[in-house]
């Protein structure tokens, strides 16, 4: 699907610049920083820093097949309705950015939280099915979300307090389009469906996924 490619793609280019210029730590001038974000107008910070995974290294490529698997694959059954799966993935950017920073959390690892935010959604609209996780054992889908909590814990030592959270704003997200709270804005829906040549370019990339898709 073309907004999980393009993210994918951009996280590893940005993740191998700072393994080969800044001794495998993110670029600082991609992280979410708030002071040059508003004082020197480096607007794109609040979105690079989702770029992040995580330092080059296996949490990092696990972080990744969790984002192709899960992510893909809301994207495809979204793909008559792209409109709705890129507003998810905006409530979520935002949950974490504004909760995170009113709670004066860190923000190093956005696209590993994220993640976890997608997994719960996807584990939601998929309850009650089989998952196979790295072919040691299966559970249901709505444990996953939880398997995907120790695995941060064992990872890294520490609580995964963030990651806890994306799964908070997974929940928020996934009840508030049940009940119909959350939509794309008509604005959003009509250019998509439009005759510019971006929503046109668009439109066959989705088309091109629509004839192959098959629900996961």
């Amino acid at each position: 699907p073309p907004f999980t490619k393009l993210y994918l793609t951009l996280s590893f280019g940005a993740t191998m610049m700072g393994y080969l210029t800044n001794k495998n730590q993110f670029p600082s001038i991609l992280s979410l920083e708030w002071k040059p974000t508003f004082q020197r107008l480096q607007i794109w910070r609040p979105l690079t820093a989702f770029l992040n995974f995580g330092p080059f290294g296996m949490f990092y490529f696990l972080t990744a097949h969790f984002l192709w698997t899960y992510m893909s694959t809301l994207e495809r059954m979204n793909h008559d309705r792209p409109y709705d799966f890129w507003i998810m993935i905006l409530f979520g950017c935002l949950c974490m950015v504004v909760g995170y920073g009113g709670m004066k959390l860190p923000t190093r690892n956005l696209g590993h939280n994220l993640s976890t935010f997608l997994v719960y959604v996807w584990s939601r609209y998929h309850e009650g099915a089989q998952v196979n996780i790295f072919e040691l054992f299966t559970t249901r889908a709505e444990l996953l979300p939880w398997i995907f909590l120790a695995q941060t814990f064992l990872l890294e030592g520490e609580p995964p307090v963030l990651d806890f959270l994306g799964i908070v704003f997974g929940h928020i997200y996934h009840h508030f389009k049940t009940i119909g709270m959350l939509q794309a804005p008509a604005g959003l829906v009509q250019w998509y469906k439009g005759d510019s040549e971006l929503s046109k370019a668009i439109r066959a990339r989705y088309k091109e996924i629509a004839a192959d898709f098959v629900l996961q």
